[in-house]
């Protein structure tokens, strides 16, 4: 699924008025959200979470036997002409996204171990640089 900019910024919010008040400080206060996700401990977003499970999601369907109902769905693509305007984005062109964007290729799905660590392994590093820059400035 690809997530449009709107909605990418409402669940950012959400999440982060979540872990405010968790923490219990308003917005008055005046505090960055970095600082609170480093008072609560927090390492990944809600964000990153979903990409990770819908990246083990496309591994598990690509893994089924052919004809496989989940399968089907996944390669399954409408009959007729698309309307009018920009082309919507695809399930499957999100999925290649999120791929590119890790680094992995569509043959590493094949064996299911090192699909899951090379996707675990990708979003640990980018957090650990993550923190790493947020503490140094």
């Amino acid at each position: 699924m690809v997530f449009k900019s709107k909605k990418v910024a409402k669940l950012n919010s959400t999440e982060m008025d979540f872990w405010r008040r968790s923490a219990r400080i308003s917005r008055k206060h005046k505090i960055r959200n970095t600082i609170i996700k480093q008072k609560m401990n927090v390492t990944r977003s809600l964000l990153d979470d979903i990409k990770t499970q819908q990246l083990k999601r496309n591994g598990h369907v690509q893994r089924m036997e052919e004809g496989r109902l989940p399968e089907k769905v996944m390669k399954w693509s409408p009959p007729g002409r698309r309307t009018r305007g920009r082309p919507k984005a695809t399930c499957a062109e999100g999925i290649r996204g999120l791929m590119g964007e890790k680094g992995l290729i569509e043959e590493d799905w094949k064996d299911r171990d090192k699909w899951k660590k090379k996707i675990i392994v990708k979003w640990a590093q980018e957090n650990v640089e993550m923190s790493n820059s947020l503490l140094n400035k």
